[in-house]
């Protein structure tokens, strides 16, 4: 928590310095530029107006006020993006239903990002840097991902180049933010990992993703458990916590690694224990081409 309470300090700190007019910031090589690019802002609502050429004209009253309950209670998630227009202008780029929903909750500021002249290159080498600090959590990491998609316009093929990672490991830090918002806070505050959230996605429901994702919380399940409550819903089976035999229980420095040999190989590795504490890793291929890709990996 005390993470998200120094970044909200860090967005009104930067208000503050766009309403000073002393520092009215109108380019990306004016002075304090680069404290904006790339961050998140707090902005007044009234001072955001929607963009006139906005395509999209009809909202759903009922989603929009599920949205508003959930801004109520978690916040804004993900920062909406503005073009700064004036001193303490702005007009709408993208999120204009996280705009209309916070109105709903009754916001009066919002975390934004804000577009300034000529700062294409400036914003992309902004979240390039910070995509490669080691204290971002998983969503954070897919939130930098999707600006890099939409803000700059790069293609996942270009993105895996500036970012170098793989395109596979990008989708699936991408395919989180399909998950319900207070799962999105859930890993943000570590109560899950990411195996978790990779799990849930294949769950189309969000209040059957909240509710397997509750069960997660209360009887502490591991990836493989939730893994196989996901597999149990889709069948049409159980969603009780699967059970597990404690010969076959994998143990935590198993567990933590995982995700990582399942993202370096892009493909699913199964693990194996013995009652003697002796396991093994199954690692499946696909074709001929696929053995000598993970065969390249592992040596």
């Amino acid at each position: 928590m005390a993470k998200a309470t120094k970044k909200q300090a860090l967005g009104r700190g930067l208000s503050a310095l766009l309403k000073d007019p002393e520092n009215d910031i109108k380019s990306a090589s004016d002075k304090n530029a680069d404290k904006v690019v790339g961050n998140i802002v707090e902005l007044d609502i009234d001072s955001i107006e929607v963009n006139p050429f906005q395509p999209r004209t009809s909202f759903n009253e009922e989603t929009l006020r599920e949205l508003s309950i959930s801004i109520k209670e978690l916040g804004v998630i993900q920062p909406i993006t503005v073009r700064k227009t004036d001193f303490n202008k702005y007009q709408l780029v993208s999120g204009e239903r996280r705009l209309r929903a916070s109105k709903l909750a009754g916001l009066t500021a919002v975390p934004a990002y804000i577009r300034i002249a000529n700062d294409q290159e400036s914003l992309e080498m902004a979240l390039v840097e910070n995509i490669q600090r080691q204290d971002l959590d998983p969503i954070e990491i897919a939130l930098s991902y999707q600006r890099l998609i939409d803000e700059i316009s790069l293609t996942q093929e270009q993105l895996s180049d500036r970012v170098g990672k793989k395109r596979s490991t990008i989708t699936n830090y991408l395919r989180l933010l399909k998950l319900d918002p207070i799962i999105q806070t859930g890993m943000r505050d570590g109560f899950v990992t990411m195996g978790h959230g990779r799990a849930l996605i294949n769950i189309d429901d969000r209040k059957d993703q909240i509710k397997i994702y509750e069960k997660i919380i209360s009887d502490s399940l591991s990836v493989r458990e939730t893994e196989t409550l996901v597999r149990n819903y889709q069948n049409g089976g159980t969603t009780q916590k699967p059970e597990t035999k404690e010969k076959n229980a994998i143990p935590d420095y198993v567990t933590n690694s995982i995700d990582e040999i399942t993202q370096h190989l892009s493909a699913k590795v199964d693990v194996k224990i013995a009652k003697n504490g002796k396991g093994k890793l199954i690692i499946p291929f696909n074709s001929m081409d696929d053995f000598i890709r993970l065969s390249k990996l592992i040596k």
